[in-house]
């Protein structure tokens, strides 16, 4: 059974397609929860807090091409980019599907944080489910740094934690 199929049987009384990934990282201190809410109209809302973000820092935030942690966040592979777009910044018309952008740290560390997405989805071809959502050690430039590092990753950094995808209960 693939990804659309699993996600498509999951709703909530409003037949909202729901997803979660939890991301945890001993060595970097970060710790946290996204969730994917996928309504009607195909638009997605992310939401989530993330703790151990520094007040004021901001941190890319990415969705990567596999759910695979098996080498920590490294093996999550690149954005997910099925389209083969240059890197750039969520609200940009040719974009990686994964490029979400930043997220900013709040008072005590933790980023608190809801937004939506008309990109992203939780079934079909865009499907974000069974693959990584990747926070960043820097702030991602949204493409405009003026390298092919930026047109690539954002010029965002590291990886500081990580979290596979899954279908909300």
């Amino acid at each position: 059974m693939g990804n659309s199929q699993v996600a498509k049987v999951v709703t909530d009384s409003s037949d909202k397609l729901q997803a979660v990934a939890v991301l945890h990282d001993q060595q970097n201190g970060v710790q946290g929860y996204v969730d994917f809410s996928q309504s009607a109209d195909g638009t997605v809302t992310i939401s989530g807090e993330i703790k151990g973000i520094p007040d004021k820092s901001k941190r890319g935030f990415h969705i990567h091409e596999f759910g695979d942690t098996t080498n920590g966040c490294t093996s999550a592979g690149a954005h997910f980019n099925p389209d083969k777009n240059d890197h750039a910044g969520p609200q940009d018309k040719l974009r990686h599907v994964g490029d979400l952008g930043n997220i900013e740290g709040g008072s005590g560390n933790v980023a608190k944080f809801s937004f939506k997405d008309s990109i992203i989805k939780l079934n079909g071809s865009n499907s974000i489910v069974g693959r990584c959502v990747v926070l960043h050690e820097k702030e991602d430039d949204l493409g405009k740094g003026g390298n092919s590092e930026s047109l690539k990753t954002g010029n965002a950094g590291g990886r500081v934690a990580c979290g596979v995808i899954g279908v909300k209960k």
